[in-house]
């Protein structure tokens, strides 16, 4: 009966321990440090309220290190590009894509120039792009790098480095649209969804820079959550996660993503972003 007892107050102990963890989630770092530091720590705010769990948002400094804390469960939830969400979930099986901004089944890159190329808008990336210099994002960007790389090989039957005379990767989208307004590069490509979004605030000198080809559309961010947060956190936990994000209405909290709002996502969405990046040699 002692050793009954005993047992009874370890598994109690063990029991509050867990109920008592703290949910962490991360996001791919798409803009400027600062600005997702205040956009994520609001989202943090919202999910504690809904989970009734401590919540934190974990900042990092790459792509590559955002499914890196995936894996290694230093965070349970991430907001993911595609290529990035589909690398996750390679490396935690049983993990799940359970929300998408409600553009993201249907998103664009733009291809954008400095003026001084002379090239304007067109229904087509224009034959005078080769031999111009051209910098994507992050070098695992499904915005800023995977689907851009698929329509310029599927364009011009070249890969970017012989295609152009310089290929760089510039690590997020509002980098590459500063340094392509700056001069530094004829050719960027963003997300669209940054650009507009940097337009609208005043943060894009239009006259420097203009969105020359919008690319057709394509699945990119989600949610995606561990398989292994219900024997954490408790039974039911990543269904109310889910509900949470596909509930998520304060326009303050959708205009920091900025999406209109969240739609139900799973892993069979991103099949085709997967099928590109084998293709193209980006996954291991």
């Amino acid at each position: 009966m002692r050793w009954l007892a005993a047992s009874t107050v370890v598994l109690t102990l063990f029991a509050q321990s867990v109920a008592a963890d703290t949910f962490r989630f991360t996001a791919i770092p798409d803009e400027d440090q600062s600005r997702l530091v205040e956009r994520f720590s609001k989202v943090a705010d919202y999910l504690e309220e809904r989970l009734d769990v401590e919540v934190e948002y974990v900042p990092v400094k790459s792509y590559g290190a955002t499914v890196t804390a995936f894996r290694n469960d230093q965070v349970q939830l991430a907001w993911f590009g595609g290529l990035s969400g589909v690398q996750a979930r390679r490396l935690v099986p049983g993990s799940v894509a359970v929300a998408q901004g409600s553009e993201d089944a249907a998103f664009k890159s733009y291809f954008i120039a400095h003026r001084s190329t002379g090239l304007e808008q067109a229904e087509a990336l224009p034959a005078a792009i080769e031999g111009m210099s051209l910098t994507f994002g992050s070098r695992t960007s499904t915005s800023g790098r995977l689907m851009p790389e698929h329509f310029l090989r599927q364009r011009f039957g070249q890969a970017p480095d012989t295609l152009f005379s310089r290929v760089g990767f510039s690590g997020d989208h509002s980098r590459t649209i500063a340094l392509v307004e700056a001069g530094t590069w004829d050719l960027g490509a963003v997300n669209f969804s940054v650009w507009e979004a940097a337009v609208e605030d005043g943060r894009v000198d239009t006259d420097k820079v203009e969105v020359i080809w919008a690319t057709p559309p394509y699945p990119d961010y989600n949610w995606t959550l561990r398989g292994d947060v219900d024997e954490r956190f408790g039974e039911g936990f990543s269904d109310q996660v889910r509900t949470a994000l596909l509930e998520m209405d304060d326009p303050e909290l959708l205009a920091s993503f900025p999406r209109e709002g969240f739609i139900p996502a799973d892993n069979a969405l991103y099949v085709p972003i997967e099928g590109i990046a084998e293709e193209l040699g980006l996954l291991r």
